[in-house]
């Protein structure tokens, strides 16, 4: 359809209102599937007055199945754009920018999967306009587990660490979404990598541990991202955010048996421990660790880690280190060997009195650092946290976004 009418509807006189109203947005969408006859973009059919229908602003996404993923673009044909308002069907709104020229507006983020959205719209000289649409529901759904909790306090190496329920094949757009900022300008950078369950995980890591007192924020702004074949739509946002603690590094020697707590680069705990069995799969592993979590009392079964029925005990001031089961931990029955020879099944056992001392100082988030030739590899970036393992520049090749 042609007119010389402006393309948006201009504000109409008190006699008019009622028949203007008619166009509002329940009878917009119908006139939006009716006019775009399935084209992409959506027709508004402005009001007529004796004179042949003109238009007003147009919309890239049209009726109630649109798809999802795209950003929304809103055009206006004659004049210049003054503002744009999309509003979600929950309350939230799309940002966006009009264009230079003033013609048209294209939003910030793309539109969500199984939502309906309203467009409303003025141009420079007063008049207005509004349009709505849905988009499709999505037929599968991807989700997250975040590491750091929310509001926690943890030590310099802890990542910012997410884990995917599904595959992710569209890494570069779901990287694209993950916001972290921090109080200091912290550099750092995304890793992909395969978590120890198997499933997708990306990390960010500092350059380097960590600064104390850093505030950390993750804004995941993920809603309406596709992750690709096999995984499915995001269809939420999420966030996170953290404060990083005391510069503390546990320093484990496995040739001499000893462990170290160093706190602001004094050492402040000397321990002698003993340490995995070494010349086999008993043994420890080097590098540098996170520690994941304090457990406590937990019940340790060798079934659980591949060695057989060597033992099944309940271990006092458990604090993990890695997924496949390297702890370290109280272990009183050991005695006999702290501080002179390494003979656990691959955990770092110490007398009660010095595990309490530990277990107490530590918090989740200390680097773990264990040297020494009495080992059977270095700790892999999906075990645990062990992204610090790899050269930064080793780290930043990980990226999606290269």
């Amino acid at each position: 359809m042609r007119s010389t009418r402006p393309r948006i509807r201009r504000s109409a006189p008190a006699g008019r209102r009622a028949r203007l109203a008619l166009t509002g947005p329940a009878a917009l969408l119908a006139a939006l599937t009716a006019c775009s006859g399935g084209s992409p973009g959506a027709t508004v059919a402005s009001d007529g007055d004796g004179e042949a229908p003109g238009t007003s602003v147009s919309v890239n996404l049209t009726g109630k199945a649109a798809a999802p993923g795209r950003p929304v673009k809103v055009t206006l044909a004659h004049g210049k754009l003054k503002s744009v308002t999309v509003t979600a069907g929950e309350g939230g709104a799309l940002a966006g920018r009009i264009s230079a020229d003033g013609r048209t507006w294209i939003s910030d983020r793309v539109a969500a999967p199984g939502t309906a959205y309203t467009v409303e719209a003025t141009d420079a000289d007063g008049g207005s306009d509004r349009a709505a649409f849905a988009t499709a529901g999505a037929e599968k759904v991807n989700k997250l587990l975040l590491a750091p909790g929310k509001n926690t306090t943890v030590g310099i190496a802890q990542p910012l660490s997410v884990v995917f329920d599904h595959p992710v094949k569209n890494k570069a757009a779901v990287e694209k979404a993950l916001e972290v900022s921090t109080s200091n300008d912290t550099e750092g950078s995304w890793g992909w990598l395969q978590d120890y369950s198997g499933k997708d995980r990306v990390d960010w890591r500092p350059k380097e541990y960590w600064k104390p007192g850093t505030k950390v924020i993750l804004d995941a702004r993920l809603n309406g991202v596709d992750t690709g074949a096999d995984g499915g739509w995001f269809v939420r946002d999420y966030t996170t955010t953290f404060t990083i603690g005391a510069a503390q590094v546990v320093k484990v020697d496995l040739d001499r048996s000893r462990l170290a707590l160093h706190r602001g680069g004094e050492r402040v705990l000397d321990i002698p421990v003993s340490a995995g069995t070494p010349g086999g799969e008993k043994a420890s592993w080097r590098g540098t660790a996170v520690l994941m979590s304090k457990e406590g009392t937990i019940n340790m079964r060798s079934e659980t880690v591949g060695l057989g029925d060597a033992y099944d005990k309940m271990v006092d001031y458990s604090m993990r280190l890695t997924w496949s089961g390297m702890y370290v931990h109280a272990a009183p029955w050991n005695a006999g060997h702290f501080g002179r020879a390494n003979r656990s099944s691959g955990c770092v056992g110490m007398s009660d009195a010095d595990a309490a001392a530990l277990y107490g100082q530590v918090r989740v988030g200390d680097p773990f650092e264990m040297s020494g030739t009495q080992a059977k590899g270095t700790v892999a970036e999906g075990n645990g946290y062990g992204a610090w393992n790899l050269s930064w520049t080793d780290w930043k090749a990980r990226s999606a976004l290269k």
